[in-house]
């Protein structure tokens, strides 16, 4: 198998996981906060067939990897119902965080197994313990990097983005409303222009320069 073969596969899968950990994240706190609907579609799992989009998380992520065009890679949004839950204000905004946080949860955890992986399996020279050791070195950092850009461009509070939703939820009626309106007209094509301007790879950049020093710290760099 190629260099380069290899490299997407395991950027794929990276990304794969990522994106089924981002809509887990939502299940789960939505089913936390007193709301069943993700758990009755079947969707408070880690498996990649109850979150996956055939275009979103399998189609242009393959293309972006493997033709380097800047494609937008998305998994099925997570439904809830603002009926169920107990506090409508703060447990939406605590579902819309969640996909982010828990991208920044497995960042960290991405982080600190880089580590362990230097400490452990770092002195191993051959056998499949050095084998695994080279795997986890060329993979972690892409967890890392992959779960870090994930968190950083959903708060980009512009819809469909999950920051839109906490944007929402923090803004007086009226104003919210016709913020919904807008985003429901324009969201996608003001996303669309802030990826290809480059405006969003700056605010990543940013968001990536003030978490660098955690992750860092975790990973033993």
């Amino acid at each position: 198998m190629s260099e380069t073969i290899q490299t997407g596969i395991m950027l794929f899968s990276a990304l794969l996981f990522s994106l089924v950990f981002h809509e887990f994240g939502h299940a789960w706190t939505a089913l936390r906060c007193g709301d069943n609907t993700a758990k009755l579609l079947g969707r408070v799992t880690l498996s990649p067939f109850a979150h996956a989009d055939p275009i979103g998380t399998v189609l242009f992520p393959l293309l972006q990897i493997f033709t380097h065009v800047p494609l937008i890679g998305w998994a099925k949004p997570v439904p809830f119902n603002p009926a169920n839950l107990r506090n409508v204000k703060r447990d939406s905004i605590l579902i819309s965080v969640a996909g982010p946080g828990f991208n920044l949860i497995l960042a960290l955890a991405a982080a600190l197994l880089w580590r362990l992986n230097a400490t452990f399996l770092g002195p191993q020279s051959a056998g499949m313990l050095a084998t695994l050791h080279e795997f986890l070195r060329m993979f972690l950092p892409m967890v890392l990097r992959i779960n870090v850009m994930l968190a950083l461009f959903n708060l980009i509070p512009m819809p469909p983005l999950d920051g839109s939703w906490i944007v929402y939820h923090l803004l007086p009626p009226r104003l919210a409303e016709g913020y919904r309106a807008f985003g429901a007209q324009w969201g996608f094509l003001v996303v669309l222009a802030l990826v290809y301007t480059g405006i969003a790879r700056t605010f990543i950049g940013f968001g990536f320069t003030v978490l660098s020093p955690v992750l860092m710290a975790l990973a033993g760099g």
